[in-house]
Parts: C-alpha cells; structure tokens; sequence
C-alpha cells in the first residue's frame, strides 16, 4: 500500500466551525479536492444548509462555505490505506495532523463537527489526548460517505442542520468524543 497524504485545511481565521472527515478518499485524491466523490452527500448538504448550488465550481464552494465561517480539514495527515474505505486504513500507519497548531491559528473555534464516526474515534484516541481540555463542543454527524447508506439523506441533512445552526453552536454538548 502506498502512503496518501491529506490536503491543507479550508477555512479562514474566523472560521467558528471546523468539519472533519478522517481522510480524503481516492476521487478526492485524483481531483485534488474535498469530498469530490459524486455521490459524496457533503456539498449537497452544505449547500442546502448555507444557500449555494452544490453544482458550483469547487473554488466557489469552498469560498461560500468559508464565508459561513467553517473550517473543513481531515483528522488524519497521511496513513496506508488500499482503496477509499475508512475501514481499510493500516492503523499502524497513521499520522494524525497539527491540531494544536490548527487551533492556534482558528482561536475562533468553538465546535468541531465529526463526518462519521472513524473521523470522531481517530480523533479522540491520536488527537484530543494532546490537545488537554480543550472549550470546544464536538459532535459526531452521520457520514455524507455514499458507503454510509444506512441513513437516508433526509435523515443526514437534518443531523447536519442540527448540528451546524448557528444557535446550535450555543447548545452543542462535547459529551460525543469524551
């Protein structure tokens, strides 16, 4: 298996939400982009919650998301994985991101939004034991993996707008990771 690497963070310094996955899949990888599967529900979903056509180019989607003040990243820098499936990834393997440095560049960060539940056990088990207490409320959504087919798109894009409401920044409880 070859080693694959994430890509850089989206998102300004104001950003009050970061969204993570656990690592960018194979179409994602090929086309340099987040979530670039076809039939990944992420930027439908966003785009319902925020107001943009997910059919925008990709530097305009990233741009309207950014406007809305999230933060997309993944949990992991780099691992073996073979294929695209979280499942497949060699837990020996992996390299988890500068999460410390992350939150020192976004102060404004107050809920981390997990897509799926690999993303959020990762993080929780190669991220959160160096990172202390942090004041920040996290949440585990379903996954907008098209894997994920237990859930119906209905069902994701309510979890989402729950979770991603601006007054639900206020009411989110970080019991999900601890």
């Amino acid at each position: 298996m070859a080693r694959i690497r994430s890509f850089p963070p989206l998102g300004r310094r104001s950003a009050h939400t970061l969204v993570l996955g656990t690592m960018p899949g194979a179409a994602s990888l090929r086309a340099g982009e987040y979530y670039a599967h076809p039939r990944n529900a992420f930027w439908s979903i966003v785009g319902a919650l925020f107001g943009f056509d997910a059919a925008l180019d990709y530097q305009t989607r990233v741009r309207r998301l950014s406007d809305a003040d999230i933060a997309v990243w993944d949990v992991l820098q780099s691992c073996e994985r073979a294929g695209s499936l979280d499942a497949r990834i060699d837990a020996a393997s992996i390299v988890a991101n500068d999460f410390a440095g992350f939150f020192i560049a976004h102060p404004r960060i107050e809920r981390v939004c997990f897509n799926g539940a690999t993303a959020q056990a990762l993080f929780r088990r190669h991220v959160l034991p160096s990172l202390g207490t942090p004041r920040i409320a996290f949440v585990r959504l379903p996954s907008t993996s098209p894997a994920n087919a237990s859930i119906r798109p209905a069902a994701k894009l309510e979890a989402w707008r729950a979770a991603l409401d601006p007054d639900a920044l206020h009411n989110a409880a970080s019991t999900e990771v601890t």
